[in-house]
């Protein structure tokens, strides 16, 4: 099973997010959209492991307060291209506390370098090269309430999402 674990987005930001690919759309930029129900912040991938029963047991022992995201910047990784969220030094250390739960469960993930993006576009075609400038960023922000460990599969139009059982905040 691919498995990963993330903040998944209320409707607010995922609207937010999909109003930034109209922007793209308008500009004449094809490619792979990120569909709504897609919409996530990756905290740690797991990648192929058969017990996510383990994960989540391993995620039941996090706690942790809600946090706040708040969208800023776009960017790109190659061909694919994203929204950042503001600096925040909660998130940060969320990531870490799960992933070192992970770790110290034995269940493995992804170590690479936490860098909180959602990404909104795979494999980006244009004709001239866009201006992340021009993109209107809407003011969007929401409170983590809960760390989803989610499921990977492919389907016929692309990756499919699916939770697989969650872990809330405490009060703060």
């Amino acid at each position: 099973m691919r498995l990963f674990a993330a903040i998944e987005l209320n409707k607010e930001m995922k609207k937010s997010l999909m109003d930034i690919q109209e922007q793209f759309r308008c500009l004449g930029i094809r490619g792979n959209y990120t569909r709504p129900e897609n919409l996530h912040l990756t905290l740690a991938f797991i990648g192929e492991y058969p017990e996510p029963d383990e994960a989540l047991e391993a995620m039941s022992s996090l706690s942790f307060h809600p946090v706040e995201l708040r969208l800023r910047g776009l960017g790109s990784f190659g061909e694919l291209w994203w929204a950042g969220l503001e600096e925040n030094a909660e998130l940060h250390a969320l990531a870490r506390q799960l992933r070192r739960t992970l770790a110290q469960a034995g269940i493995p993930y992804d170590k690479k370098k936490f860098l909180p993006h959602i990404t909104l576009l795979r494999k980006p075609e244009y004709r001239r090269a866009p201006d992340f400038s021009q993109i209107e960023l809407p003011r969007a922000s929401m409170m983590v309430q809960k760390i989803s460990l989610m499921l990977s599969t492919r389907g016929k139009c692309g990756m499919i999402y699916s939770e697989l059982g969650f872990v809330e905040a405490g009060e703060s």
